[in-house]
């Protein structure tokens, strides 16, 4: 039984990433010639044809589409290998966003199950995110998609949904309600100083504005979950709209309501960038994959391109 020559395994990871064999080559830091010979070779050795080639470019076999997760995992098994006889098994960097956030408490969840050294690193979302991953600063991260990663190199499935809340003062007519519907809100100014412009966000609640016909203020100064909750204690006219998973600071004067189905859901995904994968990156990306549960179609409002990822 012969052995995987892991630099074949590595050359055709690297053309299905990029879909050209100099894009590979240039990668990989050998000749395009030296790609091709050795992912010729993996072919002939398994008698399997792994990448058809075009003119327009290279694309996966339906022999290379189901080898190439098993042919990531080989890399990321052997790269962690090659950490470990270095004594140089460097911590799984993981971008959280704010340290309140539900992600944050799914990644201390997942440090409870593993050994792996990690290191937490908060940011202003996918917008930093996306160049993180690129330059390999961080090697995951969590955050709402929000168009095409492709081009970036970078992969996302999702990770968890989380409702959102009404959140008011104690005095406020919905704060003795056991759930308010959406439609009741019709009109109301919803008070998110936290909402920043350009934000995957603040772009989610604007359009949850759009469809349920609010009105979103976003004055500030954003001071902090503290102030935040406290401007809340203070005003009991005002109205908010919040995750119902934020640890948000306890005030006995400010009180959450359940959102009547369907619930306007925030979708936060797992990113990694596909061509530097740290040697722990898989085992987070199966604990995700084993922890995300598809919503309910009709339990959940979602904006179009988030329920086709959801679902």
């Amino acid at each position: 039984m012969s052995d995987l020559d892991l630099a074949a395994v590595r050359a055709f990871v690297a053309v299905a990433d990029f879909g050209h064999f100099g894009e590979a080559a240039a990668e990989l830091g050998i000749t395009q010639q030296a790609v091709s010979r050795r992912i010729a070779k993996l072919e002939a050795r398994y008698g399997t044809v792994l990448l058809s080639r075009l003119r327009s470019g290279t694309t996966l076999s339906k022999e290379g589409a189901a080898f190439l997760p098993h042919a990531r995992n080989l890399l990321a098994v052997a790269d962690q290998t090659v950490d470990m006889l270095r004594g140089k098994r460097l911590p799984l960097r993981v971008d959280v966003l704010d340290t309140r956030v539900t992600s944050t408490e799914l990644v201390r969840r997942f440090h409870a199950t593993t050994n792996i050294g990690l290191e937490i690193v908060t940011s202003r979302g996918l917008r930093d995110a996306r160049e993180s991953l690129k330059a390999g600063t961080v090697d995951a991260a969590f955050a709402r998609v929000i168009g095409s990663l492709d081009q970036d190199g970078i992969a996302a499935i999702p990770a968890y949904l989380e409702a959102s809340q009404v959140l008011v003062n104690v005095e406020h007519p919905l704060a003795k309600r056991s759930s308010v519907a959406m439609r009741e809100l019709s009109g109301t100014r919803i008070w998110m100083p936290g909402n920043e412009p350009g934000s995957e966000w603040a772009e989610f609640y604007d359009r949850v504005a759009d469809e349920f016909g609010l009105h979103i203020d976003t004055s500030g100064p954003d001071f902090g979950w503290e102030y935040f909750v406290g401007r809340f204690a203070e005003l009991p006219d005002t109205v908010g709209l919040v995750g119902a998973l934020v640890a948000l600071p306890r005030h006995s004067r400010v009180v959450r309501v359940p959102i009547d189905p369907p619930v306007p859901s925030y979708l936060c995904s797992l990113l990694w960038h596909r061509r530097k994968p740290h040697s722990a990156l898989p085992e987070l990306i199966e604990y995700v994959r084993r922890g995300y549960q598809p919503p309910r179609a009709a339990a959940v409002w979602l904006p179009e391109a988030d329920r086709r990822l959801a679902m």
